[in-house]
């Protein structure tokens, strides 16, 4: 049966990751991992975070990176674009992590190549026969291609106390929770491991949840 492990905001926050993965025995031959963005800011090795995928797409394919709201941002700061929004947001944690200076001119060339391509590269949801899984949400009522991406990466409210009403559960991020949030058709697994909580994977169809 095929399997997707869902991991939601990490955040910087290496350590938790790395003890996350070691919990989860995926089978690389058969199951998928899904990282639901929100890679980055806030925590204390947004580059070690993004290394340690980086290496892990070396040895394994069976993955899929999605854009979160806090990557959308740091593209646009390092094109001098909505600065100030981005540093509010927690973006110095990772300015310091690539030794980048607020002064810095060309921000893009402070960043190892293939980091830069793996921002740039970053699928706005990644969609199954039974799962839609995106970093925030969905515009509920819309179909799927009608959605704006936009909205993928920044939703809150008008997703997740509404019905989203497609035939397939949704499962986000973006929104932190005390304990995962399972809703119609929905599932929430930020659970703020930036902010004291625990990092969360998913995973489907087992609806079984692993925690660090």
């Amino acid at each position: 049966m095929q399997r997707y492990f869902a991991i939601g905001d990490i955040h910087g926050c290496l350590d938790k990751l790395v003890e996350l993965m070691k919990l989860i025995h995926i089978d690389w031959n058969e199951d998928t991992a899904v990282f639901l963005g929100d890679y980055i800011d806030r925590g204390p090795d947004s580059m070690g975070v993004v290394e340690y995928l980086l290496n892990l797409r070396k040895n394994h394919n069976r993955l899929v990176f999605l854009q979160g709201n806090h990557e959308w941002m740091f593209l646009n700061y390092l094109d001098h674009r909505e600065e100030q929004i981005y540093l509010f947001n927690g973006g110095r944690s990772t300015l310091r992590s690539y030794g980048i200076s607020t002064e810095e001119q060309d921000r893009r060339a402070k960043l190892p190549p293939e980091h830069l391509r793996f921002f740039e590269a970053l699928h706005p949801c990644y969609e199954t026969e039974h799962y839609l899984f995106v970093h925030a949400g969905i515009r509920p009522g819309i179909p799927m291609k009608g959605q704006d991406p936009y909205d993928m990466i920044w939703i809150r409210n008008e997703f997740f106390l509404s019905t989203h009403g497609l035939n397939k559960t949704v499962v986000f991020a973006h929104t932190p929770f005390r304990e995962p949030f399972v809703g119609e058709k929905m599932i929430g697994i930020d659970t703020g491991a930036v902010y004291g909580g625990v990092l969360t994977c998913l995973e489907l169809p087992a609806m079984k949840f692993y925690q660090v």
